[in-house]
């Protein structure tokens, strides 16, 4: 199988570890002592991806009508969950009253129109821990001490990371089998002909750093921090290439931290925290994320989601795209951008004029948080607006909403039935804006 290879150039100016160098020197000390090496920009990428053909313009995979993952969890399994707790049931039951849960959840993205199918994210309580957890290396210790306190009085769990970081078995790959044979089923029992993708959602790598930082990793196990960086680019080449061998052709990765580095506030916060300039930083995710992704195969795509917050309708950050955005679109070697887009916390669309031709975004112009629907009409002139920008107009768009409508397991302020509606509405947005065929 054909690779992608990695995207910087090391320029000897200073002397660094070898290892480093290998990895494109994914540990940035402070700013000042910075080597310097150079970040080729993905915009000199050639349109003769095997994902694409003038036919199909998407990536394979990506739709006019779109969504991040997650769907509200049935109260059934929000029981079992509270009864796992107190022992009450073992995994294995949690994971029969899941499966039940997410075949019906399949069914009913393909009713609605959706041609991207998750899990709805019915495994998992956060959207990142119970991925992370499974790391060798990786532990839960209470809660993050973090401006970002929700209305409820919640703080996300803290991820430390105790040990070496290592991947000893696959962490999705089982349950992306078992979406696959729902697809099937869902698509044999309705008749349904059209395509349908099975994406896998996973956490950004840069959840393992961002919120605990130097602190939060050990010193016995990690005494500097090139070697984390190095180990955890190889979790995720592995973690991405048994979800390949095991049929994946599109992955996701959820990334909040990129979006808390578009706000003035925490931009401060992560300079203290990490030591490092906050576009350096920038940078250095970008570095890492392209490390860990450079090993996937040719036609397997790879999203990123960037979100500000989606705790109960809650959100945490605020600020435009324009900090990050040059990195973001020049640099990050991604396929398709999710973007939050559903306010004015996201600022406005003159952060696209950096988007290159060969790349997509789905566009959040729509709103999980809230129960009542969206504006049809306002929502079709943001997309227009926001296609001013790009160099491709209306073809390098798809629509979504900002975020799932259950990042955590408790979900947003809407009913199910409220939540379909929404889902019915973007499909039926997407079909007037693009035509019937949202695959191209």
């Amino acid at each position: 199988m054909e690779h992608r290879t990695a995207i910087y150039n090391y320029h000897p100016s200073t002397t660094t570890n070898s290892k480093a160098l290998d990895l494109g020197l994914l540990y940035c000390p402070p700013v000042t002592a910075l080597p310097a090496f150079e970040l080729h920009s993905s915009n000199s990428k050639q349109n003769t991806d095997p994902r694409r053909s003038a036919e199909m313009p998407l990536p394979a995979g990506v739709y006019r009508a779109d969504h991040v993952g997650s769907f509200l969890r049935p109260q059934e399994i929000l029981s079992a969950r509270e009864k796992l707790d107190t022992s009450s049931i073992s995994l294995p039951e949690l994971r029969t009253i899941e499966d039940k849960h997410i075949s019906t959840v399949v069914e009913k993205q393909i009713a609605n129109g959706l041609q991207s199918v998750t899990d709805g994210e019915f495994r998992r309580a956060w959207f990142h821990i119970d991925f992370l957890q499974h790391l060798a290396g990786v532990e839960r210790h209470g809660s993050l001490s973090s401006t970002n306190v929700t209305s409820h009085g919640v703080t996300p769990p803290k991820i430390v990371v105790a040990g070496k970081l290592g991947h000893p078995k696959p962490i999705q790959v089982d349950d992306y089998h078992y979406v696959e044979k729902a697809v099937e089923a869902a698509k044999s029992s309705s008749g349904i002909k059209n395509l349908i993708t099975t994406k896998v959602c996973i956490p950004s790598p840069t959840m393992v750093h961002f919120r605990g930082g130097r602190e939060a990793i050990s010193t016995e196990a990690y005494p500097t921090l090139e070697p984390f960086f190095e180990d955890l680019v190889k979790v995720y080449q592995q973690e991405i290439a048994d979800l390949y061998e095991a049929g994946c052709r599109f992955v996701q990765l959820d990334d909040t931290n990129l979006a808390y580095l578009c706000d003035e506030s925490m931009r401060t916060e992560a300079a203290k925290r990490h030591g490092e300039d906050p576009q350096q930083l920038t940078k250095h995710y970008a570095s890492l994320i392209n490390a860990a992704i450079s090993k996937r195969p040719k036609d397997m795509v790879i999203g990123i989601h960037l979100c500000r917050g989606n705790y109960r309708s809650q959100w945490f950050a605020e600020g435009g795209y324009e900090p990050v955005a040059e990195t973001l679109f020049k640099e990050l070697d991604v396929d398709v951008y999710f973007l939050e887009y559903d306010d004015e916390r996201s600022g406005d669309f003159t952060p696209l004029r950096f988007l290159p031709e060969n790349k997509i975004v789905v566009l959040g112009v729509m709103s999980s948080k809230k129960a009542e629907l969206d504006n049809k009409e306002d929502i079709v002139r943001r997309l227009k607006e926001a296609a001013g920008f790009c160099p491709k107009g209306l073809d390098q768009l798809c629509l979504s909403h900002q975020c799932g409508f259950s990042s955590t397991v408790e979900g947003n302020d809407l009913s199910e039935e409220q939540q379909w509606a929404k889902v019915r509405l973007e499909v039926e947005i997407a079909k007037e804006v693009w035509g019937d065929d949202l695959s191209v």
